[in-house]
């Protein structure tokens, strides 16, 4: 659920997405909590693709283990777009913790820590 990764390195990701009125994850005009979480989980994903691909690896499958300190401060409306930005905190084994945050136009929409747990055995279906 990301357009463009705008940046990406070792630590931190930038994605945007722009909210069209069709997304699975709309009710009543504007992208709800949920679509903030997966976002901000897309974002993760995004990095952990392109870090493997930078080192020449297959890209693996991660799964939200866990969703802490999560706020929302406000919803996007649809027919605009979200940044997200998140920071790789910390990678302990097959466990990746992030700090995230969505910003639109920027206001502050949502932040959280997460921890993604990558399964190395499951490739992403194509």
């Amino acid at each position: 659920m990301i357009d463009d990764i705008i940046d990406s390195d070792e630590k931190k990701t930038i994605t945007s997405f722009y909210i069209q009125e069709d997304n699975l994850l709309v009710t009543d005009g504007k992208f709800s909590e949920a679509g903030l979480i997966e976002n901000i989980a897309q974002t993760a994903a995004a990095r952990a693709g392109v870090n493997a691909l930078k080192k020449n690896k297959p890209v693996a499958v991660g799964y939200i283990a866990a969703v802490q300190n999560l706020e929302i401060f406000a919803l996007p409306e649809i027919n605009t777009t979200i940044h997200t930005e998140i920071t790789a905190d910390n990678e302990i084994l097959n466990v990746l913790l992030i700090s995230g945050k969505a910003t639109c136009n920027g206001k502050l929409l949502a932040k959280c820590n997460m921890k993604i747990f990558i399964d190395h055995n499951k490739k992403p279906q194509t």
